[in-house]
Parts: structure tokens; sequence; C-alpha cells
């Protein structure tokens, strides 16, 4: 089953493609909620290279690497990854005032399908939040 979430930042598509794809700006934005963050990202934009963010708990109590691969690479447009045997796909569209983002993924089957639609939705609101208030 697939998962779709998606938002539209009002920014020019150079700035949401960089702050998306950028280390130091994903650790800014990429939490569900505000008792996570990102503690260290890496990021080589390339088919064929890999990807990790460390996501933990601010009190510690759990952490995990968010890690996969580039599978397709379309500079401010499109990113296709895999990560473990799940796939993912970033799509970035002209919109009124801005750029739609959209994310689908395969869903995974520990959790429900609304909590991992809301945790995915929560980081994408996160990151439009990100860029609009970078001047």
């Amino acid at each position: 089953m697939k998962i779709t979430v998606e938002t539209t930042v009002n920014a020019p598509i150079a700035k949401v493609w960089s702050a998306y794809t950028s280390p130091e700006d994903i650790v800014q934005w990429n939490s569900a909620s505000e008792d996570w963050h990102t503690t260290l990202s890496t990021v080589d934009l390339r088919v064929g290279g890999a990807f990790t963010s460390r996501m933990e708990a601010k009190d510690g109590s759990f952490g995990f690497d968010f890690s996969g691969t580039y599978t397709k690479v379309v500079p401010n447009a499109l990113i296709e990854y895999s990560f473990g045997d799940r796939t993912g796909v970033v799509e970035f569209n002209p919109a009124a005032g801005g750029v739609t983002v959209r994310v689908t993924f395969d869903a995974e089957h520990e959790h429900p399908v609304a909590h991992q639609r809301n945790g995915w939705q929560a980081i994408l609101n996160n990151f439009a939040k990100h860029v609009e208030g970078q001047h």
C-alpha cells in the first residue's frame, strides 16, 4: 500500500529543492514532533548515492537511522529512492505562489496507516515552515 502526503511551499523551486536535499537544512526540519529531532544527515544526491538521517527522541530514549539509496534524481523536479524493501518518491511541482511537494511511500506493517500518514505529513509541514521562514 502506498501513502501520499503533500504541502505547498511558498518559495522558489531552487530554494525548495536546496532545503529538501541539503544536510544542513534537513537537520533543521526533519522531525514529526517537538520531542524528536534529526541529529545527523548525509546526502549523496545521485543515482546510486546514499542518504541517512539519524532521528532521535530528544530525551534520548530512542533513535533510528532513516537511510536508503537514490534510484532517480531529476533536479528541481523528482527524487526516487529505496529504503529497505520499500520505495519513496518526492515530486516538486510548480503551484500558484510556490511549489507543491508530494511524497509517496510504501507503508510499513508495524504501525497503523493513519499514524504513518500523520507522521510524514507533520515532517512535510515542518519542511514548509522551515523554507518559508528563511530569508
